[in-house]
């Protein structure tokens, strides 16, 4: 096949060539349209749903409102898990789905729920909306709204804020793939009616009154039209507010006298703004306005950039003069970053491939016919990438070894030239024809295309492990994976296909005798190697010896490294998370942090710009207090640095200058690295260590010594100690006494203190398009402090109005800060950075300093994320993905070589190659990070193509008739030298400028160089001199003698220790337990259960599609032809019932599977206990045995010396006989109960039953127990819903059949409207059917039998629950004379039994009775003792049977 494909290449050069120029094209205009960003998007799938409350607490928050949304909410199907955040006037939940859920279908899921939790939402608290659908990269675009120079005194707060939303917002938002515009700071404008509480009271009026004057004098109407003449008059009022005059001359009531009483008199009506929770400030020149552009999930970021700078273009047009846009953070700065880091390295990666591809080929034509695979390859892959929407990135691009992608090239061209330069049938000639060319470049790629193509699908599978990561490390790394594999599909293709061409058509003809450059350098090297292999392959014991001790060495290494899950990707600007003292106020945090921006801008040239981000913005999809800030550090380019050169240092020195503002804490991170860290986890560290309980206090204090524990740990800085507590507030406590003695209730004095504090609105004021609330509220002066709280005026039914300190305990007290919880439960975070360590070992040294220092109570514990999390979840699942791709390519080299042990030598590369990666990481200095782990699974696959190519070699020489083992390698190894030697140049020389990079993104991808390169070094020159020893032993053999007596020595030592097959003790509960995971028979119905399940996705079967054509004279005498297409379908509500009733039988099913094993467990039960009684009935029997033993040896000694007669010796001897033989049919009777019990619990061991008492205990039988709940009704139940649902599905077949079809058809002639028509002309027609059942007797006469089946599984139904009523009393009414009989025996009889035995065997011995009575009075005992095992066996039946009618077992 192969071959052919080669040939065909070779045959036809016009073809392929014209191929290869369309690739050449449609990959360039497939790189044009190539989604180009950082990194891939690693955030899950999410839902936020916020509702913002401005007047309630947290504690109030989370219970009214959190609670609710995360209760209704935890169901969803593919839920992974649900975080909330609680906060003063907010609550914001994220429920996170997994990958595979559509990210739409869980936002309608999500929003259904809403609405059902609408009405457990107190009114008034807020309605929860759902969040922007963007992601933790959506925020691709923040700007600022803000003054020019000299314009800074015509524009305030205010004004900003409203250009800001009604001008560029309204405009952003119509931007292609903008999903929300969240705009943050400045002042929300609104109209305020400022009240004036002593003017209030002496007019008598309330603040209610003033609220419903303003309602009712702020509305439109419209009266129709009227007709006058021939046309109509249509009727509208203007009564909404336009301005402040409308709203002061607004009558609240009319005096006695009739004169109007205004607002005006009572009021100030201003333009004031809303409570603010955040704002926006441009370096240290105060506050401005601004927003965050949020992308749409999935849409390309480099596009709707663009498209966003061009409208910000149009929008700065139409804005105020002295008025400006400004951005101060834009993603392309970081995507130009690490896509340049990328080109750079690619471009310097193939420069080096091609330089050493001519330096070992010493042809210069044949290294470019090889470099140029290189960017047709590349096109190729992203030709893929765009078909299977892998976006170009750091992760998806970055890895690409131009080295790898050129292999199978290589192969072909170096085989070629050998070829021509070795062969001896080419000494007389001096050059070749085109045909014998194509013939020589024909044989010699089809001989070594096989080995080209087993490298590149080796290649391919050690990338598999990739493919199996999952969530955020999936996301990042399997890009890589993807491009990687696409990359060498296209070099396989061109291997087979341009190679071969080109080879032919281009390589020189001319045949050379003489040696070239590269030639002679050859030989020279190989001189030397072979010189040095002879004294390898003398001194075989010690290299091994030496490599061995070289691997344990690294492997020691390996485990000191520590670990990271993906370096930190340097964005070029930093965001300080900066926090000042909880509960202060938004100015204090203006202030603190104008000072800190102030040191920044003017101590460091680097510094661009400093926008600090202070709260919540509109959407307040990052929920930060209003003690909290981002500081975003806008910097130049590195190249322009002075202070630092890099940006950790950079980090470090401003952190320094920082400490000089006094009560600020600052954390230096990336913007994109911090939003990922907060949607992820919850919070913006690099390590997340959550500590879960209910008491907020206690959480609290856990926390801080969890602080200063952290502070002990080296490496850990920007320490946070989540704030829950410390919130000082003004509490309100109600006197309810009080309260009813001035006829108020709660409601209403809750509304006076809401409007005079937070203001309510009362309706909205238009200007133009623009709407701003009109809100009612206390005087600023009026709202100071607790004083103006509690002498707030309440009005009572009765005219008077009182303060509120008669009514209520006004007080300020520390309430909780924020709350959060994950998964329904609160926890508190501690979260630190990491600087200058891996994460893994500072977080085992961590979790070791917890563990000794801190003793959480019960039902408080602690878990660490972030970083660490991720790192183990995919370290956890690479540690199975690659040795099950090690194993396939053991596999592969075991069919390739016929030969476990060839393919076991081949193998010796992966840990040789191992060797050198982990030298050069601790070499390095880096630890141990999944860029690291990928450059391991890339190094092995190249390390074994080497082993491959000199083992072929040996092979080959061997069966040409070659003894010498020494010979063989030396051979071989000289032969096949040079295409090792470039094998590993090329592939590790390629990744050379990424391990050297130190520009933006070259942190994730060094790691992976260093591993590539340091391993393929060490690992070449291992393999070169470990291969041929290791080769040349395991074909001497080894010495078996030492062997076989180590192994029998071993086997024996194991036969020796081996356990025999003994008796395992087992408790009831283990025992079900056990035959629940093994019978075979619940195996069978959880089987069934299981295909019920899946045959429900067969509810929509469609008939077959009908397609038809036909040809011939259809419409005339000319030959016309017409196909269609056409589909029936049943009516939709068919489908829906066909799923309910498959639906219904999979839970009848599984009604079935706890039937099976409610019976299993009786039987288990009942069989347990009877092993159980039988062994103690053995015990009484051998009591017994030991008893008329005892008997029969003294009646002999009696006999001997006269004292009885052989009457009494004979009597011993049949009871002992009688007792034996008793003994021995009870065994077997145990032994058969036994191998049931193996039976039911479907085990080859011996189990033994073992319990604290033969009797089963703890059984209450006067309580009345329901059947309801037992599973022969649940089925039956079930049965009855499912003959219901037939029913409904037999009447939905009565419903029409619907058609839906297409044809198209050529009609050749003149047409109705004279125009001739050819067969070029096609014309097309729609078709739509309905089937209806005229004829539906027999549908009739299913309906009707479905509906008789319903009545039987009804009165099946009850004859059942009939017969179980009857069970369960005759049970209780069982276990009740049972217990009685056996409180007989155990307060009377079993005492009497003992008094018996003892007096009997005194009296016998002293004489006072004879044998007779003896034997008689010991039958009696016994038969006591056996009568009670006997009522104790019939009790356990008896509470059995009731455990099983009620579902207890």
């Amino acid at each position: 096949m192969l071959n052919k494909i080669i040939a065909f290449s070779i045959a036809n050069k016009l073809i392929v060539g014209l191929f290869t120029i369309g690739l050449l094209l449609y990959g360039i205009y497939e790189t044009t349209k190539l989604p180009i960003d950082a990194v891939p998007d690693i955030t899950n799938n999410q839902v936020q749903v916020i509702t913002i409350a401005p007047s309630f607490g947290a504690t109030d928050i989370e219970r009214l409102v959190t609670f609710p949304i995360e209760q209704a909410n935890n169901n969803i199907s593919g839920l992974k898990e649900i975080r909330s955040f609680s906060r003063f006037g907010l609550s914001l939940v994220t429920i996170v789905f997994d990958d595979e859920t559509d990210i739409y279908w869980a936002r309608q899921q999500v929003a259904e729920r809403l609405q059902q939790v609408q009405n457990q939402i107190p009114t008034g608290i807020g309605t929860p909306e759902l969040g922007p659908v963007s992601t933790g990269l959506g925020e691709i675009y923040q700007y600022m709204v803000r003054p020019e120079k000299g314009y800074e005194d015509q524009y305030d707060e205010t004004e900003l804020r409203t250009i800001q939303d009604w001008t560029v917002r309204r405009q952003l938002l119509g931007v292609k793939g903008v999903a929300e515009v969240s705009s943050f700071g400045g002042k929300l404008k609104q109209f305020e009616v400022v009240i004036e509480p002593n003017k209030l009271h002496s007019h008598g009026l309330t603040i209610e009154d003033v609220f419903t004057s303003l309602e009712k004098n702020n509305q439109n109407t419209g009266g129709a039209y009227i007709e006058k003449g021939a046309t109509n008059l249509f009727i509208r009022s203007e009564g909404l507010i336009g301005k402040i005059e409308d709203i002061e001359n607004i009558a609240v009531k009319s005096s006695p006298n009739g004169t109007p009483l205004f607002l005006k008199d009572i009021a100030k009506v201003t333009t004031g703004y809303a409570t603010r929770y955040g704002a926006m400030c441009y370096n240290d020149e105060g506050e401005v306005a601004g927003a965050i552009v949020m992308m749409l999930k999935g849409a390309n970021s480099s596009d709707v950039i663009i498209d966003v700078k061009d409208r910000i273009e149009q929008i700065k047009k139409t804005l105020p003069k002295g008025v400006t846009i400004e951005p101060f953070l834009d993603r392309t700065k970081m995507v130009n970053n690490a896509i340049g880091t990328v080109e750079k390295n690619l471009m310097e990666g193939a420069l080096i491939v091609i330089f050493v591809l001519v330096l070992f080929l010493g042809n210069f034509r044949a290294g470019l016919i090889v470099a140029s695979v290189i960017p047709l390859a590349m096109l190729f892959a992203i030709i893929l990438m765009n078909t299977f929407g892998v976006s170009g990135n750091l992760m998806s691009l970055g890895a690409l070894d131009f080295g790898l992608i050129v292999d199978g090239a290589v192969i072909i061209v170096e085989a070629v030239m050998h070829q021509l330069s070795h062969s001896k049938k080419f000494n007389s000639l001096n050059s070749l024809s085109q045909n014998k060319m194509d013939e020589e470049v024909k044989s010699a790629a089809g001989k070594m295309m096989n080995s080209a193509v087993f490298g590149q699908i080796i290649i391919l599978i050690v990338y598999l492990p990739i493919f199996t990561l999952e969530g955020i490390e999936g996301k990042m790394f399997k890009p890589m994976a993807q491009t990687v594999a696409f990359a060498l599909l296209g070099a396989f293709l061109l291997s087979l296909t341009y190679i071969p061409m080109m080879s032919a058509l281009f390589l020189s003809k001319k045949i050379k005798h003489e040696p070239n450059f590269s030639d002679r350098l050859m030989f020279k090297v190989e001189r030397k190697y072979q010189h040095w292999l002879q004294s390898a392959l003398n001194i075989p014991k010690v290299i091994i010896g030496i490599v061995i001790t070289l691997f344990i060495s690294a492997i020691i290494i390996l485990s000191s490294l520590g670990g990271e899950f993906i370096p930190a990707l340097e964005e070029g600007d930093f965001a300080v998370d900066t926090r000042v003292l909880t509960g202060s106020n938004l100015n204090t945090t203006i202030e603190s942090t104008q000072k800190a921006a102030h040191i920044l801008k003017s101590q460091f040239p680097e510094v661009e710009k400093v926008v600090t981000k202070i709260g919540s913005g509109e959407v307040p999809t990052d929920p930060m207090p209003m003690e909290a800030s981002d500081m975003m550090v806008i910097l130049k380019d590195k190249s322009e640095w002075t202070s630092a050169t890099t940006f950790d240092e950079l980090a470090e020195k401003m952190g320094k200058a920082l400490q000089e503002v006094p009560g600020i804490t600052a954390g230096f991170q990336y913007p994109v690295q911090m939003r990922f860290n907060e949607l992820m986890t919850g919070a913006r560290q690099d390590v997340v260590c959550k500590i879960f309980g209910e008491n907020l206090d206690s959480l609290a204090l856990y926390a801080g010594k969890l602080g200063k524990i952290v502070n002990t740990v080296e490496g850990a800085k920007d320490l946070f100690v989540e704030p829950v507590t410390g919130m000082p507030q003004v509490i309100i406590e109600y006197n309810r006494s009080i309260i009813a003695q001035y006829h108020l209730n709660i409601n209403d004095i809750n509304r006076v203190v809401n409007t005079a504090f937070a203001g309510q609105s009362t309706g909205l004021v238009f200007e133009g398009e623009k709407r701003f609330e009109l809100v009612v509220r206390l005087d600023n002066n009026k709202r100071k402090d607790i004083e103006d709280v509690r002498n707030i005026l309440i009005p009572t039914p009765q005219g008077t109005q009182i303060p509120l300190s008669l009514l209520a305990n006004v007080a300020i007290k520390n309430g909780p800060n924020q709350i959060q919880r994950e998964d329904a439960k609160r926890r508190i975070v501690v979260g630190f950075n990491v600087d200058g360590r891996d994460v893994e070992s500072i977080v085992d040294e961590l979790k070791t300093k917890v563990d000794k220092k801190i003793k959480l109570p019960v039902g408080y514990y602690t878990t660490y994320g972030g970083t660490f999390e991720n790192l183990n979840k995919a370290k956890n699942r690479l540690m199975i993905a690659v040795p099950i791709s090690l194993l396939l390519i053991f596999i592969l080299l075991f069919f390739a070589f016929k030969s476990v042990k060839h393919g076991l030598l081949i193998y010796s590369a992966i840990p040789l190659s191992a060797i050198g990666g982990i030298f050069f990481l601790a070499l390095r200095g880096m630890p141990f990070s999944i860029s690291a782990g990928i450059g391991f699974i890339a190094l092995f696959g190249v390390a074994v193509l080497n082993g491959i190519v000199l083992v072929s070699e040996f092979n080959r020489l061997k069966a040409e008739g070659m003894d010498d083992l020494n010979r063989i390698v030396l051979m071989g190894t000289k032969v096949r030298l040079r295409p090792v030697l470039m094998t590993a140049f090329v592939a590790s020389l390629g990744f050379l400028p990424m391990a050297i990079s130190n520009g933006s993104g070259a942190e994730v991808q060094r790691p992976l160089a260093t591993v590539v390169i340091g391993g393929l070094m060490i690992a070449t020159l291992l393999t070169l001199f470990v291969l041929p020893i290791l080769y040349v032993t395991f074909e001497k053999g080894f010495k078996m003698k030492t062997i076989t007596k180590t192994t029998i020595l071993l086997l024996f030592f194991s036969l020796a220790v081996a356990p025999s097959n003994a008796q395992n003790k087992i408790t009831l509960d283990e025992a079900i337990t056990l035959a629940l995971e093994n019978n075979k028979s619940i195996k069978i119905e959880r089987l069934k259960s299981d295909y019920q399940k899946k045959i429900i996705n067969t509810a929509t079967n469609l008939p077959t599609t009908n397609i038809n054509s036909e040809f011939g004279q259809i419409n005339s005498n000319y030959n016309d032809n017409r196909f269609g297409i056409s589909q029936s379908f049943e009516f939709p509500t068919v489908y829906n019932r066909q799923k309910k009733m498959l639906t219904l039988e999979w839970k009848m099913a599984s009604a079935l599977v706890l039937l099976k094993e409610t019976a299993l467990k009786k039987e288990v039960t009942h069989t347990f206990y009877a092993i159980l009684l039988l062994t103690e009935k053995e015990k009484l029997l051998q009591k017994s045995d030991t008893l008329y033993s005892e008997f029969l040896r003294k009646s002999s000694l009696r006999l001997q010396k006269g004292e009885s007669n052989i009457l009494e010796k004979t009597t011993a001897e049949t009871q002992l006989g009688l007792l034996k033989i008793q003994l021995l049919q009870l065994q077997q009777d145990k032994e058969l109960w036994i191998s049931k019990f193996q039976l039911l619990l479907n085990t080859e061991n011996i189990v033994m039953p073992v319990a604290n008492s033969i009797k089963i205990v703890n059984i209450d039988i006067v309580a009345e127990n329901s059947i309801e709940q037992h599973p022969m009704l649940q089925t039956l139940e079930q049965q009855k819903v499912s003959a219901t649902a037939q029913t409904q599905l037999e009447k939905a077949r009565k419903l029409p059949i619907l058609t839906l079809g297409y044809n198209n058809m050529s009609i050749t002639g003149t047409g109705a409207n004279n125009i001739l028509y050819d067969k070029s002309t096609r014309f097309h027609s729609a078709q739509i059917g309905i089937g209806i059942p005229l004829f539906g007797g027999f549908q009739t006469a299913k309906i009707k039998a479905a509906k008789i089946q319903e009545q039987i599984a009804e009165e099946e139904y009850q004859k059942e629950k009939n017969n179980l009523v009857s069970q369960m009393n005759q049970a209780k009414m069982a276990v009740e004379k049972n217990l009685e009989k056996l409180s007989y025996f155990e307060k009377t009889g079993l005492a009497n039994a003992e008094v018996i035995t003892e007096t009997a065997n005194r009296q016998f011995l002293g004489g006072d009775i004879n044998y007779l009575d003896w034997v008689m009075l010991v039958n009696q005992a016994i038969n006591i003792n056996n009568s009670f095992i006997d009522a104790v066996n019939t009790y356990n039946e008896s509470i059995i049977e009731l455990n099983y009618l009620t579902s207890k077992n």
